[in-house]
């Protein structure tokens, strides 16, 4: 850890401990009250595992996981917009080749999915690495089997020269996010849902249910380029308008077309067959760190010197 590296530690332990004293303060927060806090936080490290993260699920349903997204990978107006990673990101995807079949879980709809790559100028990027995963059709990612012996229903493609990318899965379906951890499980956390999204939530905020809309995940990295993180779910789902993790936004809402026989023989899929299509809006390192700092200008003043992360 370099002296830059430490000094921002130092900073955010800091605040972080100052902060709680305001909140202890402010709500005259009791021993018992604050002994049922570190065992529900205990309890969410203890459902943690290497394909499992509990505190992650926690982050996303309180909004914070967005939030931080938000601060730390600001997207200028024309850029596509990012959104959670959520708790099922692995890095065993195996690199495939456009057009491999990600997923093939005989009970699911086959579906082509065919994306392209844009910078801010509107000039194709080839070469991003689009890491995408799926559920399968019962609505589970491949983590969350016990008996799994690799990565299904994810993979990692690259774009070509034109900036495209394309792969066969399956139709993505609505699920529940874990209901067996602390997170979701807990009454008081179903109490509290109530909360607007204004404010952020718990659990099963929006309409009282922990379940999320069809999606698709990805993650995209290029050299040079901010890292992208974003999931494209389906219109009509009837999740859409109540995701639990606040992570359903407008303008990645995808309809799914069909795929016609002009466009199943470019592919070689078969024709009738499910298709989203979308364009991807990334920006560069220098393009995100100047709308970090301006953002940051804005909320600061003065103050926007202070220990901040290496690089930003």
């Amino acid at each position: 850890m370099d002296s830059s590296q430490y000094e921002r530690l130092k900073y955010l332990i800091s605040r972080l401990v100052s902060y709680i004293h305001d909140y202890a303060r402010e709500t005259r927060l009791s021993m018992a009250e604050w002994e049922t806090a570190i065992n529900f936080m205990t309890e969410v490290g203890q459902k943690c595992t290497k394909t499992r993260q509990e505190f992650v699920l926690f982050s996303d349903v309180i909004g914070l996981s967005l939030l931080v997204d938000a601060l730390d990978h600001p997207k200028p107006k024309g850029a596509t917009e990012g959104t959670v990673l959520g708790p099922f990101h692995t890095d065993d995807a195996a690199d495939t080749s456009n057009g491999g079949d990600i997923n093939s879980d005989p009970d699911g709809d086959p579906l082509l999915v065919v994306g392209k790559v844009l910078d801010m100028k509107g000039r194709p990027v080839e070469d991003v690495a689009a890491d995408v995963w799926e559920t399968d059709s019962h609505g589970f990612y491949d983590v969350q089997y016990a008996n799994r012996d690799g990565p299904h229903g994810r993979a990692i493609l690259h774009t070509n020269a034109n900036g495209e990318f394309w792969f066969k899965g399956i139709v993505p379906v609505s699920y529940p996010v874990p209901v067996d951890g602390p997170v979701v499980s807990d009454p008081i956390m179903i109490q509290s849902a109530r909360l607007t999204e204004r404010s952020g939530g718990l659990s099963s905020c929006h309409g009282n249910h922990p379940y999320r809309p069809a999606h698709i995940h990805f993650l995209m990295e290029k050299d040079g380029f901010d890292e992208y993180i974003t999931a494209l779910p389906l219109r009509g789902d009837p999740y859409e308008p109540h995701d639990p993790v606040f992570g359903v936004k407008a303008s990645l809402v995808v309809d799914l077309g069909k795929v016609d026989q002009a466009t199943a023989q470019k592919y070689n899929v078969k024709s009738g067959i499910k298709l989203p299509e979308h364009e991807f809006v990334l920006v560069t390192n220098e393009e995100a760190a100047a709308l970090r700092r301006e953002e940051a200008e804005h909320v600061l003043g003065s103050d926007v010197d202070r220990p901040v992360p290496a690089g930003k």
